[in-house]
């Protein structure tokens, strides 16, 4: 019989997707969540407690009144910009709460750990081929450090006691929940696909293109983006590897293929239903890698995951649906 599950930031963008699977699965769930950014009505299955993942008084509490074995870690700052200009908040919630989480799963006996990463990790790749779990890491702000400092910090942890984990480092993550039930609620996000759906309902004047002179067929940047339901997907094949007796590993979370930023424009003009949105070109913004590509050969041969959102108009589409969902609750007509 296995024990019940931690999560973290479950409340939040990914970590609800992941929860609405592992409610369907019937697995016995815990969140934690400060609500800071996440929203209890995200909250699909399971007890939600609210706190955050760096009080050690209320992982304390929460260990010592669930018998959890395994813990999967969503709790973070996301936010590129603001990591630059607030380097602390980043190292402050992104690193130091997840030490605290770490050694309070540790002395709990917790088994696996699954962690939420980043691309980031990786820095900004000068050439157009894929990004390689071997590659070296050379982040370029603090959000990309932060993560990989937790990655380090969860490896070390794994190497000297019996916690085995599995962390996911994610490529651009995009789209909502195909019933419509969840999505991407981020204030001032800056994700392409997020914003270009806000313009397209009218909740934005225009999107910004950063950078028309890279060195990719139509001069904008190219990035490998994942639906959220088939990143919350390889989060339940991860479980049940580790849960097979899966040793410890890192794997890439993306397609292995890109679209580039006119291309993303041109799925959002197709799906919906007005004008073409307004674009405004600017220059690049440092640090911006030309093409940003997930090399996907050990997700695939190490977890039992087949993606079934691999389609630009299809995560654009359940984008769209999401910015008109949320446009109805505020009580405006999204069009």
């Amino acid at each position: 019989m296995t024990g019940k599950i931690l999560v973290t930031g479950g409340a939040g963008y990914i970590g609800s997707h992941v929860l609405k699977l592992l409610g369907e699965a019937n697995r016995d769930v815990v969140v934690l969540d400060d609500l800071s950014t996440g929203n209890a009505d995200a909250v699909l299955h399971g007890e939600l407690v609210v706190g955050k993942t760096g009080d050690a008084a209320v992982l304390q509490t929460v260990f010592k009144n669930h018998d959890i074995d395994t813990v999967m870690h969503f709790a973070a700052h996301t936010i590129v910009p603001e990591s630059v200009t607030d380097p602390l908040k980043y190292y402050g919630n992104n690193t130091s709460s997840t030490r605290t989480l770490l050694e309070a799963a540790s002395k709990s006996g917790v088994k696996h750990f699954i962690f939420s990463s980043t691309a980031a990790t990786y820095g900004a790749p000068t050439d157009t081929a894929p990004c390689h779990e071997d590659l070296p890491t050379a982040p370029i702000n603090p959000y990309g450090t932060s993560k990989l400092m937790s990655e380090i910090m969860l490896r070390d942890l794994s190497a000297a006691t019996e916690l085995t984990h599995v962390v996911l480092r994610y490529f651009n993550v995009a789209g909502s929940d195909p019933d419509g039930r969840i999505g991407q609620s981020t204030d001032k996000a800056t994700l392409l696909i997020k914003v270009a759906a806000e313009v397209a309902v009218g909740k934005r004047e225009s999107l910004s293109v950063f950078g028309t002179d890279y060195p990719t067929p139509d001069g904008t940047g190219i990035r490998d983006y994942i639906h959220v339901s088939d990143l919350a997907a390889a989060h339940l094949s991860a479980l049940e590897y580790l849960e097979a007796g899966g040793e410890s590993t890192l794997l890439n979370c993306g397609y292995g293929h890109g679209f580039s930023v006119r291309e993303v424009i041109d799925s959002i003009n197709r799906v919906h239903d007005g004008d073409p949105i307004t674009v405004v070109e600017q220059p690049r913004r440092a640090g911006d890698p030309p093409a940003l590509i997930a090399a996907v050969e050990r997700i695939h041969q190490t977890l039992d995951w087949t993606p079934q959102y691999d389609n630009l108009d299809t995560i654009v589409q359940t984008s769209l649906n999401w910015e008109k969902t949320l446009l109805k609750r505020a009580g405006n007509n999204p069009g």
